[in-house]
């Protein structure tokens, strides 16, 4: 799961209103809930399914566009009536109504569709669904979801799923939600998961493998881990402190904001760990048994906050998800008894300073949106935000803005003004410095103590 610096191809205007994925969703219609039926063959990489799919129409609909990546459509229903119409394009569906629908109107969507699902080619590397070695992985960040179902797939549309997949028995399937159903009949295995909070498409995901399950029980927020059994003693070893985790960034960010946190590790080497909703996915590489990734540990766990829950509007956007994340890794190792948060801002503010100036962290472009630069100055300005308003109003800050915007979506503007009633004084210039200017701002000199006490939260 490689990041690629190549630009996507300029377009003028989004079809779904998204400039960094301009190919990507629709602006004319927004999914409420997803109900998909797979039936998965592992030997033959053999995908046939069926979606039915609730919207609303956000303005007068004469055609309904999803997105559908490598995969062959047969037959399309709306609301019932079989004269519906469909056309496919690469990456692109046209379904047709028999009739306009009017604007505000909710419609049902069925569609069969098949194939061998396979990776999409994106600017950001390959995404979506990817077969291992001896099973599957999902990793749809950003553009990754059509690869396995047709969809409205932009970061603003949230909506609920089920998730009810078919496939060899000897196999573990892991999907977006809870599991509520399992039966087996002639070697098949049939699971099903719902998602009762809105899912933005990009977080959604399956994966598959020969895993075996562990969980916690004694924990207020159980965590349960999937993984190959020759990988037991690793695992165990690097996922001793969430539970730890889990109580640090519950003290500093609100209530962790779902029923359990679901661990994948793959057999196979991945390039990076990925968050999904409630959960992360990290290749063998990643769990060494000794804790020599914690910090990517922390950092999937803090996005269960900060891009799950609180999600973003549009991709420009992604300093919120990752720079908070970012910041998570700094204040956990504090809170482990290691490198304090401001010796870690101050040691990656230096080494900023060495690389170009050339990154506008509010709104980077979609080549630079997952540049290290976005996730190191992100953490930085939240960590000038802290030295500025001190512990107790940062930390209340963050408690309120993923209660405002749980299970929803929010911008950058909307995290400035909240800031700004934390404050006793106009931070605008603050923010101006390190969202909009190109130019590394120093860091203020500490009025505070940011140590390791624990910081009481103002409401």
């Amino acid at each position: 799961m490689s990041r690629s610096s190549q630009s996507p191809a300029p377009a003028t205007q989004p079809v779904g209103g998204e400039p960094y994925a301009p190919a990507s969703g629709s602006l004319g219609w927004s999914a409420l809930h997803y109900d998909l039926e797979l039936q998965y063959r592992m030997a033959t990489n053999r995908l046939d399914a069926v979606a039915r799919i609730t919207g609303r129409a956000e303005r007068e609909l004469t055609a309904i566009g999803l997105d559908l990546v490598g995969l062959r459509v047969g037959k399309v229903v709306v609301d019932g009536e079989r004269r519906t119409q469909h056309a496919q394009r690469p990456g692109r569906l046209t379904v047709t109504p028999a009739a306009p629908i009017a604007a505000g109107a909710t419609f049902e969507l069925e569609i069969a569709y098949s194939g061998s699902p396979a990776p999409r080619r994106s600017p950001w590397g390959t995404v979506g669904w990817e077969e291992l070695e001896d099973g599957v992985i999902v990793a749809s960040q950003p553009t990754g979801a059509p690869t396995w179902y047709p969809c409205n797939d932009r970061p603003s549309n949230k909506a609920t799923h089920r998730i009810r997949i078919t496939t060899e028995q000897s196999y573990r399937v892991i999907a977006t939600g809870a599991l509520v159903d399992e039966r087996t009949s002639s070697g098949r295995t049939t699971r099903t998961f719902e998602s009762r909070v809105p899912v933005a498409t990009y977080l959604t995901t399956v994966q598959i493998g020969r895993y075996v399950r562990r969980a916690t029980s004694q924990d207020e927020v159980p965590v349960v881990a999937y993984y190959p059994p020759a990988l037991e003693r690793r695992v165990l070893a690097d996922l001793a402190p969430l539970p730890r985790m889990l109580t640090c960034f519950v003290e500093r960010f609100g209530p962790y904001p779902f029923d359990d946190y679901t661990v994948v590790v793959t057999a196979d080497d991945l390039e990076i760990p990925l968050e999904s909703q409630a959960g992360a996915v990290f290749g063998a590489n990643l769990i060494d048994g000794h804790g020599g990734e914690e910090r990517l540990v922390a950092h999937e766990l803090a996005h269960q906050w900060f891009g799950n829950s609180v999600g973003v509007a549009g991709w420009q956007h992604i300093w919120l998800n990752e720079g908070l994340a970012c910041y998570a890794e700094w204040l956990w190792s504090e809170a482990a008894g290691r490198q304090s948060t401001d010796e870690l801002a101050r040691e990656h503010h230096r080494l900023l300073q060495r690389l170009p100036q050339d990154i506008v962290l509010g709104d980077p472009g979609a080549a630079l949106m997952f540049d290290d630069r976005i996730y190191k100055r992100g953490a930085l300005l939240v960590h000038a935000l802290r030295l500025t308003l001190g512990d107790v109003r940062l930390f209340g800050l963050l408690h309120d803005w993923t209660a405002l915007h749980a299970q929803s979506t929010a911008t950058t503007e909307d995290f400035r003004r909240l800031a700004n009633k934390a404050s006793d004084a106009p931070l605008d210039a603050l923010f101006d410095a390190w969202l909009v200017e190109t130019a590394l701002p120093p860091l203020p000199v500490s009025q505070v103590r940011t140590g390791s006490a624990k910081a009481r939260h103002r409401r």
